[in-house]
């Protein structure tokens, strides 16, 4: 299986979504701990689908599925990254099981617009190491 990702940060609206078409991404798996709470307020995951990334991505045609439990819960600390693969490493095939259940291709969303930067590398490494293969849109 292949597996996409991608972050937000510093990305207009119209760009996202044309990079996600470009890669023909049915479903974008929003991979924050806080989606509610994102600092630029169309990528909110708002009170309803009718507003913020579900309505941004439903526009597209793409759908929109939270998994929250692939968040990174060591955000505040220094070494959150190195936290975060140790959890991997301990209960990976938990944290992803969402993932096997929507619509491929899959793409995982987070803010960080660099991969390296952000959590999704550890979960993309993860993923390569149970046989998949996964791209970072940038």
């Amino acid at each position: 299986m292949k597996f996409y990702t991608i972050g937000y940060g510093g990305r207009n609206p119209k760009e996202f979504i044309n990079l996600l078409e470009r890669h023909n991404i049915k479903t974008v798996a929003d991979v924050r701990l806080r989606p509610d709470r994102a600092s630029m307020g169309v990528y909110t995951k708002a009170n309803s689908p009718d507003k913020g990334i579900e309505r941004l991505l439903q526009e597209a045609g793409i759908q929109y599925a939270s998994i929250i439990e692939l968040g990174n819960l060591f955000l505040d600390m220094d070494d959150s990254l190195d936290k975060y693969r140790q959890l991997l490493e301990l209960a990976g095939e938990l944290l992803i099981a969402r993932l096997y259940k929507v619509a491929t291709p899959v793409c995982l969303m987070c803010a960080e617009k660099n991969a390296r930067e952000c959590h999704r590398q550890q979960i993309s490494v993860y993923l390569v190491e149970q046989g998949h293969e996964v791209e970072h849109i940038l």
